[in-house]
């Protein structure tokens, strides 16, 4: 009979670890699992990818990219669809992309190419760069994507136009690394397929909150209703997340998640390049409107006290000579790892991913909270000023 009697300390441990794992269930059972059950029932209603196939323009914005376009752009012109255009453009710096850019158009009829005039100061030119290619685009659907990503397949843009239909504004793709074999390439792409996990399946509830710039489109007339960028101009980024952030709803935003419609960045391998990037998000971040962002938080917190509640409690156990107490505690953390290890390889799966992060879940798992906390102090401070035009 006392290896079922608690006192009252250990009891409350084991209420709030209880509480705690039932709302971590719930989070990876309904909202994480969103992608490949969306995947499944479209699979069960075989639906195709649109006959109509709409012409589109894709904008690219290239800042010293020369490199990347290089290894990327071909992938994108030799997409298998009927009527598209490429417009790429530079920020003028002299790094061989112009003559890159000339040098392709004579073979690729539909790309074209332009720049940011020089005397564009005190404003993003990112986003300056965007707005004339999508004032120079001539369709009305424009697919964006960064010099950087390289689509999974040449059936990227014929899936997207597939949920091109009435009344839809906006649609969402995934934007992925490619995989590494580092502790920051493995840490990289972790983070991105979490962040896909969380504004696809956000979106596909009908609560889009977000849009990364590497695997988005939208309308043209929406663009233009919304006055382009001018709601966030005085920002250096915003040019996707805020963008999508003020533009999608419920109705009007549909997702693509078919693994051949995803798009991959190489594996990142600078991590100041990869903090940088992060603190960037926190700062546009704190601008989202829309409920999605504080349910997600919410996620973030409880399984930080989860993972704190669990350890203290197996502590509590251990130090206490109460076996009983301590295995509860690490099945607790056994059963959300077995959930979340699920939902997590689902995804990865049905996202073309390769990694499918089994052993090395429950370290990204703690750590990601910490880094965000992290992320947000640094954004704070730094202060606005650092992340406003210049």
């Amino acid at each position: 009979m006392t290896l079922l009697t608690f006192d009252s300390c250990e009891t409350l441990l084991l209420a709030v670890t209880g509480g705690l794992l039932l709302i971590q269930l719930l989070y990876q059972a309904g909202f994480y699992l969103r992608i490949p059950r969306r995947q499944k029932r479209e699979k069960k209603r075989n639906e195709a990818s649109s006959a109509d196939c709409p012409p589109l323009s894709v904008i690219l914005y290239a800042h010293e990219a020369c490199a990347q376009l290089k290894a990327n752009l071909t992938a994108v012109l030799e997409q298998d669809y009927p009527t598209f255009e490429v417009i790429v453009v530079t920020d003028g710096t002299d790094d061989g992309t112009a003559d890159y850019l000339t040098q392709l158009e004579s073979r690729c009829p539909h790309l074209y190419h332009s720049f940011v005039p020089d005397s564009s100061r005190y404003i993003s030119h990112k986003k300056l760069g965007l707005t004339l290619g999508i004032r120079a685009a001539k369709h009305d659907w424009l697919v964006l994507t960064d010099p950087d990503c390289r689509p999974a397949s040449d059936q990227w843009l014929r899936l997207l136009s597939r949920r091109f239909r009435p009344g839809i504004d906006v649609v969402l793709g995934y934007c992925g690394y490619a995989s590494g074999r580092g502790w920051l390439q493995r840490c990289a792409a972790y983070d991105a397929l979490l962040l896909g996990m969380r504004y696809l399946g956000a979106a596909i509830g009908r609560q889009p909150y977000l849009g990364l710039g590497g695997n988005l489109a939208y309308r043209k007339e929406a663009f233009f209703r919304q006055k382009g960028f001018s709601a966030h101009l005085n920002l250096l980024r915003g040019d996707d997340d805020l963008f999508v952030n003020s533009v999608a709803t419920g109705r009007n935003t549909q997702v693509e998640t078919d693994a051949r419609a995803t798009v991959r960045r190489p594996p990142c391998m600078r991590a100041k390049d990869w903090r940088e990037e992060k603190i960037g998000r926190a700062s546009t971040a704190r601008l989202y409107r829309g409920w999605a962002r504080y349910l997600l938080g919410f996620d973030t917190l409880t399984r930080l006290l989860f993972h704190a509640a669990w350890i203290t409690t197996l502590c509590i156990g251990l130090v206490r000579g109460q076996w009983f107490v301590a295995g509860l505690a690490v099945l607790a953390f056994l059963v959300r790892w077995t959930v979340q290890a699920y939902a997590v390889r689902r995804t990865a799966r049905a996202l073309g991913e390769e990694r499918r992060y089994l052993f090395s879940l429950p370290i990204f798992d703690l750590l990601h909270p910490l880094q965000s906390l992290r992320w947000r102090l640094v954004c704070r401070m730094r202060g606005k000023g650092e992340f406003m035009r210049r």
